[in-house]
């Protein structure tokens, strides 16, 4: 008969000599502080919410902030993880709209060439830099002010909600992608400053602004992308950068790269899910779902508040 020979921790049991000696190892001490199963099924979710809430306009900032106050994921919960995480956001931009960014790319490098400034890619780039700028410099200067709370998420989620269904009726819906001016990338990237604020969302600023500048929805939620990808990539970026950092310093778990990786990969796959579901979606469909999802998601919060949570 077998005998079990047990340590202290995570179980595995191992047969030696006809027995099985079954070693506990101390989560944090095998895992450097975070305990890797656990560690890895957060980044995964993490991942998920990140992906698919990035793209939607539903704030993705608001979804993480709350899953991770509910469940008190403190570790991976923190701002330069779940920041970092959303370089999968940048990859599936990138893999998703490849022919398209390259081609404009290649259209402002010919109009930059032929000084042809009436061009159309060269307007949309001119856009993207200048509308751009704006969200960059001010979170730069507001990135340590800006407070993040369940209240303020609900009410801004409410808001942006109202805002989009106004945008819905207001807005005529009837200039395409080949329609687009500099003008159009100023006002949408003044319209993405508002995503600072958490629960108002990069994608749902900037696809609330062009529905009220008269783009057609799927034109909207393609230049929505596209603006934002720049100030997406530049902040992932800047938080990788720090995360790596303090790990170089060892002020991080040993595990956190491998965390981070898992994070990333989940991050990219429902990233590009979400994308190719919101631009064929808003092909055939109007906003409104993501209108009443926002009222009932930042009602519920309000509710939870009102009831005693701390958020």
């Amino acid at each position: 008969m077998a005998t079990i020979f047990v340590a202290t921790g995570i179980n595995w049991l191992f047969p030696i000599g006809g027995q099985l000696l079954q070693v506990e190892i101390p989560a944090e001490a095998a895992t450097g502080g975070v305990n890797l199963i656990a560690g890895l099924i957060q980044a995964f979710i993490l991942g998920i919410v990140q992906g698919i809430t990035e793209f939607l306009p539903i704030s993705s900032t608001a979804h993480l902030l709350i899953v991770t106050k509910v469940f008190g994921w403190k570790e991976l919960g923190s701002k330069d993880f779940v920041d970092a995480i959303q370089f999968g956001s940048v990859i599936a931009i990138l893999l998703y709209f490849w022919s398209l960014i390259s081609s404009i790319i290649k259209g402002a490098i010919n109009a930059l060439k032929d000084k042809d400034w009436e061009r159309e890619e060269w307007k949309i780039t001119v856009g993207i830099a200048v509308g751009t700028m704006p969200a960059l410099i001010i979170g730069f200067l507001l990135k340590d002010v800006l407070p993040e709370s369940a209240l303020i998420i609900a009410i801004m989620s409410v808001i942006m909600a109202i805002l989009l269904a106004l945008a819905e009726k207001i807005g005529t819906r009837k200039r395409g992608f080949d329609s687009l001016q500099i003008r159009d990338g100023v006002l949408v990237g003044l319209g993405q400053t508002l995503a600072l604020i958490p629960g108002v969302s990069r994608s749902g600023s900037t696809l609330t602004t062009a529905l009220f500048l008269g783009l057609e929805r799927d034109t909207a939620a393609k230049f929505s992308f596209l603006l934002g990808f720049p100030t997406l990539t530049i902040a992932t970026l800047y938080k990788s950068l720090k995360i790596f950092k303090q790990f170089q310093a060892q002020e991080l778990p040993d595990n956190i790269v491998l965390l981070l990786i898992v994070g990333i990969i989940s991050t990219f796959i429902f990233s590009y899910l979400s994308i190719a579901f919101l631009i064929r979606y808003l092909q055939t469909k109007n906003t409104l779902i993501f209108v009443w999802y926002r009222l009932a998601f930042g009602s519920a919060i309000l509710l939870a508040i009102a009831a005693g949570w701390q958020g």
